[in-house]
């Protein structure tokens, strides 16, 4: 974990109201795991106050500005525009000073006896399955469900295919824009049952999560998922992100801190009836 007070290399607009930053971060990539994430300061006035957590989506060179100058390693964000601290980062520009503090928070884990890899992921919640399927697809089958309302809320199909991950005929829409029309866990059902041995990481909004928890546990897969609680600190130390754990009760509580033992968690971890709960957050953590 470094704190990297450091500039902007690119924030450009993919698809209305989705952004991709890029940051330089020398050492950043020796370090970064999929599934971790940084915490970015929006600006160094007030408010906002807090910092905001986001998903790694890629770690990377960028070619230097004349001979003999090393190259810009970069990490790279996704994230949608939601409140008033990401209506602020819509707003930055190349060569603006911001500050991130990563990689935090626990990774992704792969099991060598499953060979076929099936990756979930819906809206936003793309985001940290880029690097894990970068990872994967050297070694094993990979293939990747993406799930929107609209096609607008489908990102990096581009970038996922360029690893040789299968996505095009796994696309599907709330509203039948892009791919077929349905929800991505429905093609799930249908890909658990062709690939029964399969191991399974998600990661999306909680009502997408909580039915690839159900579909997985029918079918006896193992399960990974990568949850978007909100977070103040990233660190562990505010508590503001704990979520309850299996066999939770008020005589032996089970709490476990997302920014800290996740956000990776193996699904039989969770306390899923729990989950999605509201935390006693402040108002501006949302955004």
């Amino acid at each position: 974990m470094k704190n990297y007070k450091t500039i902007i290399l690119s924030n450009q607009e993919i698809s209305p109201g989705y952004f991709r930053m890029r940051l330089l971060a020398p050492g950043f990539g020796a370090k970064a795991r999929s599934g971790q994430f940084l915490m970015f300061r929006v600006q160094r006035s007030l408010p906002p106050l807090l910092r905001r957590p986001f998903g790694i989506f890629r770690v990377g060179f960028m070619p230097s500005d004349c001979d003999g100058m090393p190259e810009k390693e970069y990490v790279e964000i996704l994230y949608k525009v939601a409140g008033r601290g990401t209506t602020i980062m819509a707003e930055l520009h190349e060569g603006d000073r911001v500050e991130l503090l990563g990689p935090l928070g626990k990774g992704f884990e792969e099991n060598p006896a499953k060979q076929e890899k099936i990756l979930v992921g819906g809206g936003i919640g793309l985001v940290p399955l880029f690097m894990l399927a970068s990872e994967l697809v050297e070694k094993y089958d990979v293939r990747l469900l993406m799930g929107g309302r609209t096609r607008e809320d489908i990102l990096a199909v581009t970038e996922f295919e360029r690893l040789g991950v299968e996505t095009e005929t796994y696309v599907s829409t709330d509203d039948g824009s892009l791919g077929e029309e349905g929800l991505v866990t429905q093609v799930l059902e249908r890909k658990l049952q062709k690939y029964p041995d399969a191991e399974v990481f998600a990661c999306g909004p909680m009502p997408m999560l909580k039915a690839v928890n159900e579909i997985c546990s029918d079918h006896k897969v193992s399960l990974q998922v990568s949850l978007e609680e909100f977070m103040a600190c990233g660190v562990g130390a505010c508590l503001g992100c704990v979520v309850k754990g299996a066999g939770h009760t008020e005589e032996n509580p089970s709490y476990l801190c997302t920014c800290k033992v996740g956000p990776v968690f193996q699904s039989e971890r969770l306390d899923w009836d729990a989950l999605g709960e509201p935390n006693e957050t402040c108002e501006g953590c949302a955004s």
